[in-house]
Order: structure tokens, then sequence, then C-alpha cells
């Protein structure tokens, strides 16, 4: 029972790994798509911007209370410009 659990521990660590990974080249990938043109359109800046925002919040400096809610109100202010939320990125 244990050597089964060590080994399901063993493959799910790999496979979050390897997700990660992934998460990677696709958040690189889509930079490089953000960064070969500017935006266009007030709804491309939006969408440049909650982007960013979600990345910030991800960081030690957006923990702060104060700051987390200044990240709550406007990434709610910028789905204004949006049918409904964006998809978010692994927070």
């Amino acid at each position: 029972m244990i050597a089964q659990r060590d080994t399901d521990v063993r493959r799910r660590l790999q496979e979050v790994q390897a997700d990660r990974q992934r998460l990677e080249i696709r958040q690189e990938e889509f930079e490089s798509f953000l960064q070969l043109a500017p935006a266009t359109t007030l709804l491309e800046t939006a969408a440049k911007a909650k982007y960013l925002i979600q990345i910030f919040a991800g960081t030690a400096e957006a923990q702060h209370p104060r700051r987390q809610d200044l990240i709550k109100s406007s990434l709610k202010e910028l789905d204004k410009f949006f049918d409904g939320p964006l998809p978010t990125s692994q927070q």
C-alpha cells in the first residue's frame, strides 16, 4: 500500500511539473504575441492591462489587503469591457 502511494505521489508530481512547463511556454508565447504590435482598440488595451494585473496579483507585493482590494476592483472594472470575465492565468 505504501509503495503504491509513493508511486502515485511521484507520478502526480511529474504531471504537475509537466503542466507547469507547458503553462510557462504558453505564457511566453502569449506575451510575445502581445508584444508584436501595440493595441489598436480599447478592448485590446483592457485585455493587456487585465493580464498584467493578474500577474501582479500573484506577487508578494500584491498581498497587502489594500492592494488586494484595488486589484479586485480594477479587474471588476475591466470586466465591463467584455461580455464576461476573460479566462484567468493560474493564480
